[in-house]
């Protein structure tokens, strides 16, 4: 018999897989075992997980529910097993990671390699997207997450700040006069970003208030890259994250405009997800990447 975690395993497969026949081939069972498991765990609950037919397995609302408990219970117990096998154990096995792109591929990726190097019995899975992701659900054990939070079941450590600025080339800047004032933007050429959670909004510090400039760009990418691209092409001017234009500040490519109006800096924080046990692999990729993070002068 089937003991309540096995059950638990079963139904989350069966969830994720939306579908008995697949479950059974990840689990290595045979279908009418998975179809049993799933029918106790309701009997026992007095509830419906799933919506069955004869094309599809969807989760029930109350089987949901039931299903963020359970992935957090089957995690803790995994989490719990590897806290058992020793505190100070040296980090085995796979972590997810996810960051912004360009954040990712300049600060994050570096710190993976070294972590990877240092410690040869782990792999890690790094997905960089410009979008907010909940790690819990879609089951990541670490973010990089750039701006205010407001998720707290994560745990987060603040390991620097960054500014959302405007640039242009200096040959698109030599060309036209340079805005004094961001009123002045409806006689430029303006770049719009369509993608990330930063506010769409081109705002600006006016006194002690916020203020929201309505822009009319010239032209839209989904892209931060094709945005720099553009700026330094001299096409216009581009709203991005200071990390991510350093270099081509450094070197020339691009000037800061309309710095007096800035808005305030966002924090830049490493987050993972709220355990009572963290494991020694998701530790140690913290502490190391954090390390690495607060001494860059990117970001701090």
């Amino acid at each position: 018999m089937l003991d309540q975690i096995q059950l638990m395993t079963i139904f989350v497969t069966v969830a994720e897989e939306q579908g008995f026949a697949a479950a059974s081939r990840r689990l290595a069972m045979s279908p009418p075992t998975v179809t049993r498991a799933i029918s106790t765990l309701e009997k026992r609950l007095s509830v419906k997980l799933f919506n069955r037919t004869t094309r599809y397995v969807r989760v029930t609302d109350a089987g949901m529910r039931y299903l963020e408990d359970v992935k957090r219970i089957l995690d803790d117990i995994k989490v719990a097993n590897e806290a058992a096998r020793g505190i100070n154990e040296t980090p085995i096995g796979k972590i997810s990671v996810t960051a912004p792109v360009l954040f990712g591929q300049e600060f994050v990726l570096p710190s993976v390699l070294e972590y990877l190097k240092t410690y040869p019995n782990t792999s890690v899975n790094t997905v960089f997207l410009d979008r907010i992701v909940n790690l819990l659900e879609e089951g990541y054990d670490v973010g990089v997450r750039i701006g205010n939070l407001s998720d707290s079941s994560m745990r987060a450590k603040k390991v620097g700040s960054v500014r959302l600025i405007l640039v242009a080339s200096p040959e698109y800047l030599s060309r036209y006069d340079i805005p004094q004032h961001f009123s002045e933007l409806d006689a430029h050429s303006l770049i719009e970003v369509q993608a990330g959670s930063l506010d769409p909004h081109w705002k600006f510090k006016q006194k002690e208030t916020l203020v929201n400039q309505p822009i009319k760009p010239r032209l839209s990418v989904t892209t931060n890259q094709a945005a720099i691209n553009a700026a330094i092409a001299g096409f216009g001017i581009a709203r991005v994250i200071s990390y991510q234009v350093a270099n081509q500040l450094k070197k020339n490519k691009l000037k800061i405009i309309l710095e007096p109006f800035e808005q305030p800096p966002l924090p830049v924080n490493i987050i993972h997800r709220e355990d009572r046990l963290s494991s020694t692999k998701v530790r140690s990729f913290i502490d190391l990447l954090a390390h690495n993070l607060i001494k860059n002068t990117a970001i701090n």
